[in-house]
């Protein structure tokens, strides 16, 4: 796909979006950035900040498959992933296919759930496969997990491990509306208490999954070159090894920080990644998968703060 057609593909996804969901700009256009990097997204923010309405219309913008799971501490790996049921007319074991066989899975506050069944999603996000039973099924090639969850609720949650985590290509803070946002979303939303279907909005999917596989094809096949591959395993390797941080971020994480920056280049109609790409990433890449040191902690420290010390003392090529 030419890049000028996926510069109008990404702006009509915007478009529909917009429909229901006022503002969080920054959140969607990294969950632009996602979709053609084939990564996964994180959305962190307080209760009614529009993360699951966000997820919501952003896959009815898409012609893709879409299901959603309310994770709760009662939730078992086989709600997720199926189970082979008896077929006593057959005497046969039959796969009931689980939520996870989709091509958008919202998996709504997915802290909920206990480890064994937040892990039940391990190999699907990495491998876009599940096995059950010992037989390996293969996902679509578009699926894509956008998860939410609560940062200040701490009762009743199970913090996601650090292995689930780095498979997240982003970790997005869903923050407060300006207020210009708040009055505007007031007049939209304002007369009813619930969330409403939303085919009421006249939600209309701009893109197919052969549409959104071209679009990868064509950021995989974007120049990226030596400087900045020297760019970002310089970034990625200044995180290892500091006082600061307890764990640095992973190899993944230079793969997937490059992959992103063709991505936003591409949904800026340019064929070629600049410093301002991973500049402009790294903070959602690698935030969520570098451990902050209780000693920097306790000294006030962040990974936003390391991550911005990164930015200053590793030099961009010109």
């Amino acid at each position: 796909m030419e890049l000028e057609a996926i510069r109008d593909r990404v702006a009509a996804l915007r478009g529909e979006v917009h429909k229901v969901v006022v503002g969080q700009e920054r959140a969607l256009d990294l969950m632009l950035v996602a979709l053609l990097s084939d990564g996964h997204v994180l959305l962190e923010g307080v209760p009614g900040t529009a993360k699951t309405l966000l997820a919501r219309a952003f896959a009815a913008a898409l012609g893709l498959q879409f299901g959603r799971v309310q994770f709760t501490p009662d939730l078992m790996p086989g709600d997720v992933l199926g189970t082979n049921l008896f077929n006593f007319q057959t005497n046969r074991f039959v796969l009931t296919q689980g939520p996870v066989f989709t091509e958008i899975l919202v998996a709504d506050e997915i802290n909920r759930t206990p480890p064994k069944t937040q892990a039940a999603l391990l190999q699907a996000m990495q491998e876009r496969a599940v096995t059950i039973d010992g037989t390996t099924h293969a996902l679509s090639p578009g699926f894509m997990v956008l998860a939410t969850q609560n940062p200040i609720e701490q009762e009743g949650t199970y913090p996601l491990p650090e292995a689930q985590l780095d498979r997240f290509l982003f970790k997005i803070p869903i923050g407060y509306p300006s207020l210009d946002e708040e009055r505007a979303m007031v007049r939209v939303h304002g007369h009813r208490t619930v969330t409403p279907p939303l085919s009421e909005f006249g939600i209309r999917p701009v893109a197919t999954l052969d549409d959104v596989i071209a679009m990868r094809a064509t950021v995989a096949g974007l120049r990226l070159s030596d400087e900045i591959v020297e760019y970002v395993v310089g970034l990625v390797r200044s995180t290892r090894g500091r006082p600061a941080l307890a764990c640095g971020a992973s190899p993944r994480a230079a793969n997937m920080l490059a992959t992103a920056a063709r991505a936003r280049a591409a949904i800026h109609g340019r064929g070629y990644v600049i410093p301002d790409d991973v500049k402009a990433l790294l903070l959602p890449a690698l935030g969520h998968r570098v451990v902050v040191a209780p000693g920097a902690e306790l000294e006030g420290l962040s990974a936003e703060g390391v991550l911005g010390r990164v930015v200053e003392e590793v030099e961009a090529p010109r």
